[in-house]
């Protein structure tokens, strides 16, 4: 919540009449974050989304200050290691796979029961582009967004009956701190892919986003959306 695209989705949300949490691993940075906000009530909650306990006490800090959970966007990411498979280290893989992935399942999970109380329910997982394509020296990342949007799919479906929307956005290049873990060559080669010759911006990721938190989505459940400056063609 407080890096590049979810702190601009929290503003974006904010300016929409929803009522902000700020989940990150950086409690201070959550705090900075949420105060930075032109609504006061926005909260900072320090939270390993990797674990399960740490999750469960986020979502219940953030039942305690609002009362009820209508959207959540898991926008948690790292890039990992940028290595031939045949030279990943095991735990770094391990890791990017927890960040990416595991994450979105325990946040999710967790927002289900929330949302059937309240009758609304929007939850949105950041993908990328990688998670389609599968970029070279990055597969741990690519996997991983892989499943988040197999798990989007998944869940989609799994809600269709009920008040809660399921959905993902696969971005390209998105301008953030993110794009710092990436070696020259990596973002090079990137961009080259990009037939706009840009880098996203995470307002436009928060534009999106909004949409699919928003009770105008309404007939789409599972599916991805992407956000690649004409990268994707399918």
């Amino acid at each position: 919540g407080a890096g590049g695209i979810g702190r601009a989705i929290a503003a974006r949300l904010q300016h929409d009449g929803h009522r902000v949490a700020l989940w990150d691993l950086d409690g201070d940075a959550a705090n900075e974050a949420a105060r930075a906000l032109p609504e006061s009530s926005a909260l900072g909650v320090r939270v390993d989304v990797t674990d399960e306990a740490s999750v469960a006490a986020a979502m219940h800090a953030t039942l305690a200050r609002f009362g009820t959970l209508h959207v959540l966007v898991n926008s948690a990411g790292a890039t990992g290691p940028v290595a031939n498979v045949t030279d990943c280290d095991l735990a770094a893989w391990q890791r990017c796979i927890d960040v990416n992935l595991r994450s979105v399942f325990l946040c999710s999970r967790a927002a289900v029961q929330p949302m059937r109380e309240a009758g609304f329910g929007r939850i949105v997982n950041l993908a990328s582009i990688a998670g389609k394509e599968g970029n070279p020296q990055m597969s741990a990342y690519s996997a991983a967004k892989a499943g988040v949007i197999a798990f989007t799919k998944s869940m989609g479906k799994e809600l269709a009956l009920t008040p809660i929307r399921v959905n993902c956005v696969a971005p390209a290049l998105i301008e953030t701190p993110l794009l710092a873990q990436l070696t020259p060559e990596a973002l090079g080669a990137s961009l080259a892919k990009i037939p706009m010759q840009r880098a996203g911006t995470a307002q436009e990721a928060a534009n999106l986003v909004a949409w699919l938190a928003s009770d105008q989505c309404s007939f789409s459940s599972g599916a991805t959306f992407d956000l690649s400056g004409g990268r994707a063609t399918y």
